[in-house]
């Protein structure tokens, strides 16, 4: 079953806008390429011919598809309050910008990154290890011994020791 495509319809001034912020040097690559989605949709074209088209993937499309299709009727308002093309640039400019992204979840508290530098400045011997030096493994083995992790691996204690 295919899905239903959300159609997109630009007014003079709109395409007007998107065209000039598309070509325009100083336009972010990611924010042109989103103008170019949105003129191409507005034009008829199938989203997976667009990703073709432009080198996406095709869920990239439907997203800001979707997203202008939303804003279609907030456009046509600010359109119409709006006397000068820069205003209305603007609200485009947003409309077209990356959501916010907080990340993903921390595994690790402050303080069990405290804890594991902390171990890492003591020596190895004190832990009944022969080695005269910590490696990442050795001390991923030890912070899940000690209780401080239930588990890490040896390439996030190397992040925390680099201060990454």
């Amino acid at each position: 079953m295919a899905r239903q495509t959300k159609s997109i319809v630009l007014s003079k001034q709109q395409t007007v806008i998107l065209k000039r912020l598309e070509k325009a040097d100083k336009t972010p690559q990611g924010t042109a390429i989103r103008c170019r989605i949105v003129l191409l949709a507005a034009q008829g074209e199938v989203s997976t011919k667009i990703a073709v088209k432009l080198g996406v993937d095709p869920q990239r499309v439907r997203r800001w598809r979707n997203r202008w299709a939303q804003a279609q009727d907030s456009l046509q308002i600010a359109e119409e309050k709006q006397s000068k093309d820069k205003d209305l640039e603007a609200v485009i400019l947003r409309l077209l910008a990356d959501l916010h992204r907080n990340g993903g979840i921390t595994k690790f508290s402050p303080v069990q990154v405290a804890q594991i530098i902390s171990l890492a400045c003591e020596k190895p011997e004190d832990s009944g290890l022969p080695v005269s030096h910590w490696t990442p493994p050795e001390l991923a083995r030890e912070a899940a011994k000690r209780g401080i992790v239930e588990s890490i691996s040896p390439r996030q204690v190397d992040r925390f020791l680099k201060g990454g």
